[in-house]
């Protein structure tokens, strides 16, 4: 019961975490005064895309800071992340875009909570798989920090050579990317 409770608190702190770094990413672009290098990791625009980028370099980072510093006993993080953080990143698209079918508008305190339940899905995968003890293998660790920074070469790339698809649409300019 003990160990539950602390991965309770794990999880939420981590989701705190994810939620504080993401909504100043939410910023930093602006705030740069539209920095080409602060376009790679920060929201361009309004759009689902650049959304989800702002759960996935918090989440990103927390890997390569836990990955460089692990102790033994957490040997399965970067398969595990990678894995927790598709799901996170699944639940952006699949929450938002089921609320505003539904409603037929979005709302600021909606899209705030579905970025706070991406984050919290997150990591409560990432409880739930560390704790199963399967992805501990040294070649799952590999593919899960590869997956990890392919996605992060694509959410680079795909902020400045956007496909032309909704998911990358920013509803307020109509436009896509930068």
């Amino acid at each position: 019961m003990l160990v539950r409770k602390r991965g309770i608190w794990r999880e939420a702190l981590l989701t705190g975490y994810t939620v504080l770094l993401g909504s100043l990413l939410h910023f930093v672009y602006g705030w740069s005064g539209s920095n080409v290098f602060a376009a790679g990791f920060s929201a361009v625009n309004e759009s689902t895309w650049e959304h989800m980028k702002l759960l996935f370099f918090p989440v990103f980072l927390l890997t390569l800071l836990q990955t460089c510093t692990r102790r033994a006993a957490d040997t399965c993080i970067p398969a595990v992340r990678a894995i927790s953080v598709f799901i996170g990143l699944s639940l952006i698209p699949m929450l938002y875009y089921t609320y505003t079918g539904i409603v037929g508008t979005h709302a600021l305190w909606a899209d705030i909570a579905v970025f706070i339940l991406a984050a919290a899905g997150t990591f409560a995968a990432d409880s739930l798989l560390t704790r199963s003890g399967r992805l501990r293998r040294p070649w799952q660790q590999i593919a899960g920090m590869l997956a990890l920074w392919a996605l992060a070469f694509c959410f680079v790339w795909c902020t400045f050579r956007p496909p032309q698809l909704a998911l990358w649409l920013d509803p307020v300019t109509g436009r896509y990317g930068l």
